[in-house]
């Protein structure tokens, strides 16, 4: 067994050997400047280039749709602030989630400080949200819509094609918004076939980074800037670009398995996450059956979660209380599923990846029934 077992791949992962090696690579060889006109800086431009076809084609984009960005955070911000501002004359509504990531919300909170109206779409209490819920919000006012592909902290997978059918049988004037930074590279991902126009996603989930993102934005859709600076990424995100970590992120997406294989191997190790956790009793599981493999949400009995954090730690076993995000605050999405909240402060995150094993669950589990043993009586 290793000395550390790492379950908090949501939060970010282990960056590959590819990436880490592609990155030294452009800092002490590639290191041009890929606004240079000169060979260093063309060879720079190059691999940039390189980089930004691998990850059009896991978008099932073109490479001129796919903007490079700080991460999720920053690609969150500009689709949303630039759809809001470019369609302000077509309308006022805005419609997104009461369970988005705080990238999502907290820009939602500056928007409606300018005047917008935001509607949050609330889950039931599994953590899913019928398409049904949107029907009576989207009008032909609204402007944007922003929902994410898969809850942060639940896994449940949002129902992105059938909002994009409401939005059209609407006619709203919508542009239509996806964080995807839990998907990228475990479920397939295509403008087209979703129906949306602009979606976000960030490196250091997929073992490249932190510090990189992107933002794929549909031929034709027009978003307004909020920076300014020198015409990089067509000016949508000027600044001279973190060229290492985008090429780490284009090595690191370019080893990432197929969605399919991925999810088969995931699925396995989490079947067995979820037998283990049913055979004890004080456990309760937050994430819908219907959750993406790669998150499971428990709630650890009456032991607060901050504590059992501490008991797993000291043992190398790493998961999370909700978002990295979230500063362990009471978890806003288990808070908007209605959940009590004793069952909110107890509240675990395991995220996995393609590299935990069953023998990893097996140690966690048997740490976890040890603490729910230990901690409940102290």
């Amino acid at each position: 067994m290793p000395q550390e077992i790492y379950l908090d791949n949501s939060a970010t992962t282990r960056v590959s050997k590819a990436a880490a090696e592609k990155a030294l690579y452009m800092m002490t060889e590639c290191y041009g400047n890929p606004s240079s006109l000169h060979s260093k800086g063309f060879a720079a431009e190059r691999e940039m280039t390189a980089a930004r076809e691998i990850l059009a084609q896991r978008l099932s984009a073109q490479p001129n749709e796919v903007y490079f960005t700080s991460g999720g955070t920053e690609s969150d911000n500009i689709a949303i602030l630039g759809a809001a501002h470019a369609k302000k004359r077509a309308g006022n509504r805005i419609v997104t989630t009461a369970i988005e990531h705080p990238a999502v919300l907290a820009t939602m909170a500056a928007l409606e400080k300018e005047g917008f109206e935001v509607v949050y779409v609330e889950p039931d209490a599994d953590g899913n949200i019928p398409a049904a819920k949107f029907e009576p919000v989207i009008d032909a006012k609204t402007i944007l819509v922003s929902v994410m592909t898969v809850n942060n902290e639940t896994g449940a997978v949002l129902p992105l094609k059938e909002i994009a059918g409401i939005i059209k049988r609407k006619k709203a004037p919508a542009l239509f918004h996806t964080d995807a930074v839990q998907a990228f590279c475990k479920l397939p991902l295509s403008m087209k076939k979703l129906g949306v126009d602009l979606i976000s996603v960030s490196g250091h989930k997929v073992h490249a980074p932190k510090g990189v993102g992107a933002l794929a934005v549909r031929s034709g859709v027009r978003i307004l800037p909020h920076a300014f600076g020198g015409g990089q990424e067509k000016n949508l995100r000027p600044g001279t670009e973190g060229v290492p970590q985008i090429c780490a992120f284009g090595a690191a997406v370019r080893e990432m398995p197929a969605e399919s294989d991925a999810e088969r191997t995931v699925r396995a190790v989490q079947t067995h996450l979820i037998e283990r956790l049913r055979a004890m009793p004080e456990v309760t599981l937050n994430s819908p059956e219907n959750a993406m493999p790669y998150i499971v949400n428990l709630s650890a009995g009456r032991v607060r979660a901050e504590t059992m954090l501490h008991f797993l730690a000291q043992r190398g076993i790493y998961v999370s209380s909700g978002s990295a995000c979230g500063k362990a605050k009471p978890s806003h999405v288990l808070t908007a599923m209605g959940l009590p909240r004793e069952r909110i402060e107890s509240s675990l995150r395991v995220s996995l990846s393609a590299e935990n094993t069953t023998e990893e669950i097996d140690a966690f589990a048997d740490a976890l029934a040890l603490g729910l043993q230990t901690l409940s009586h102290t």
